[in-house]
């Protein structure tokens, strides 16, 4: 089942445009198979429960994404598929009466239309094998595998219901983390855990094979490594050449934000500049340095944009040390003994580099330089900038939203203090469940929304340690400068 590419068009220039396309990844059966002792190798803080995973939380985003980027393959159809819960066919992308969309497109049906390619087959499980150390008998019982079960096996690694083959590879379900789309460019990524080499060689087969992006084969970028990196001692995160989607945020047409973070070293972010300015494809980058700690990860997990003047963003990483040091004197020795400080530097092409002073800084001169945002940037704070709230809401991705179009976000429902600065900043708040009832009845029309936190349910996702900014990729905005 190939989805069509003759209406699909790679062109992405904010985070807050009206989003017309994006590319995610549907929990699959891998994610119910990560054990305690695996999971912080396969990035995970805790095992979930699939199915509640699947039903009582995911369902929710891939229906709402429906509703509002290819509503005519869901209204009037609501509570058929709500009576097909325990099936779930409409989520399934080997079932017959699966949505097969083509703007709100799974990395499953993509990866089963090119393992339709004999020679592209035999070349991608040959990858996989070397990576995952199978034998050679195992790699030619895969090939010889029908091209839809193949693409569930290689990405949950079990070859039936009970038998696993290799690991799992449950952070696709973040599928930002893979690539980006820059303009009309997508920037493959260089992720910096062994855990998501898989995800790696999946991203570049699909997109360098896939005809929905035959378009565009020239312009997707790939983060190279440095030159004999292969002679560097040690394995430390700074000297490897890493770079992962949550670390980059298209800001504006001419605008890239790049975290240096956990996940993302500065050499890749210096290759990432170097390629950009390459090829033409913006005409600045900023370098935000973020504290290199798990509960950081990426700088998508400390703020993002909900609209043209307004973000939402854990205040504690853009206090100003002269703010420190005017509180107690521990608190100056304290933060000068710490070298996970927040540092901030633009880069343009022949000009010198431009530093700022906090993150707040940065924001306000996108919204009101880059997006040309006539009112003055206002922030809404992680817990309400409240402690202990606002660090045990960040953890849970309060910070970490996705814009369906301007001042319309989903966030998890288990956030209360941000939800309430979200509610003094006049946006309507909204449970999913209702929202979708209110769209199949017509009472409500997300074409005319605005100003809405939609609240998604989050026991289970919170627990993968993302949110819904991670788990999208999106591939088509509308523009708005």
């Amino acid at each position: 089942m190939t989805l069509s590419n003759s209406e699909f068009k790679l062109d992405v220039t904010s985070e807050i445009g009206n989003l017309r396309a994006l590319l995610i990844h549907s929990p699959d059966n891998g994610l119910g198979k990560v054990v305690p002792s695996k999971a912080q190798d396969w990035l995970f803080e805790d095992i979930v429960h699939l199915d509640t995973m699947r039903k009582n939380e995911y369902d929710y985003y891939v229906k709402l994404l429906m509703y509002f980027l290819d509503p005519a393959k869901i209204k009037g159809k609501l509570a058929q598929i709500d009576s097909e819960e325990n099936n779930r066919s409409f989520y399934k992308p080997d079932d017959k009466d699966f949505h097969a969309s083509n703007k709100v497109i799974e990395i499953q049906t993509l990866l089963e239309d090119i393992l339709q390619e004999g020679d592209i087959r035999k070349k991608l499980v040959a990858s996989v094998c070397a990576i995952e150390g199978c034998n050679y008998q195992l790699q030619t019982q895969l090939i010889a595998t029908e091209p839809s079960e193949l693409a569930k096996i290689i990405i949950s690694g079990s070859l039936n219901k009970d038998e696993m083959i290799f690991a799992p590879i449950p952070n696709l379900i973040f599928s930002r983390d893979i690539g980006v789309a820059v303009n009309n460019y997508m920037l493959l990524n260089k992720p910096a855990k062994k855990a998501r080499a898989r995800e790696t060689l999946l991203a570049r087969y699909i997109f360098f094979n896939h005809p929905l992006f035959a378009a565009y084969r020239n312009n997707i970028l790939e983060i190279p490594e440095t030159v004999q990196h292969f002679l560097r001692p040690g394995e430390d995160n700074e000297q490897k050449t890493t770079l992962e989607g949550g670390d980059v945020m298209m800001v504006s047409p001419e605008h890239l934000l790049i975290g240096c973070s956990e996940r993302t070293s500065a050499s890749g972010a210096s290759e990432a500049i170097k390629l950009l300015f390459k090829n033409d494809v913006v005409k600045k980058v900023t370098i935000v340095k973020i504290p290199h700690k798990r509960d950081y990860m990426h700088i998508d997990t400390i703020f993002t944009q909900v609209k043209r003047n307004m973000w939402v963003l854990l205040r504690s990483l853009s206090i100003t040390e002269s703010q420190a040091e005017m509180e107690e004197p521990i608190a100056w020795f304290t933060d000068k003994k710490s070298k996970d400080k927040v540092e901030i530097v633009q880069f343009r092409k022949d000009k010198k580099p431009k530093t700022f002073n906090t993150i707040e800084d940065l924001l306000a001169n996108i919204s009101e330089k880059d997006l040309k945002s006539p009112e003055k940037t206002q922030f809404i704070y992680s817990g309400g900038d409240i402690f202990p709230y606002n660090s045990r809401e960040q953890w849970t991705d309060s910070c970490n939203l996705l814009a369906l179009k301007e001042g319309v976000v989903l966030g998890y429902d288990r956030n209360d203090k941000t939800v309430e600065a979200f509610k003094e900043k006049g946006f309507a708040i909204i449970k999913v469940a209702d929202l979708l009832k209110q769209f199949e009845s017509g009472d409500l029309n997300p074409e005319t929304m605005t100003d809405t936190l939609i609240l998604m349910p989050s026991a289970e996702l919170s627990r993968a340690r993302g949110g819904f900014h991670c788990m999208s990729m999106p591939l088509q905005r509308d523009a708005i400068v």
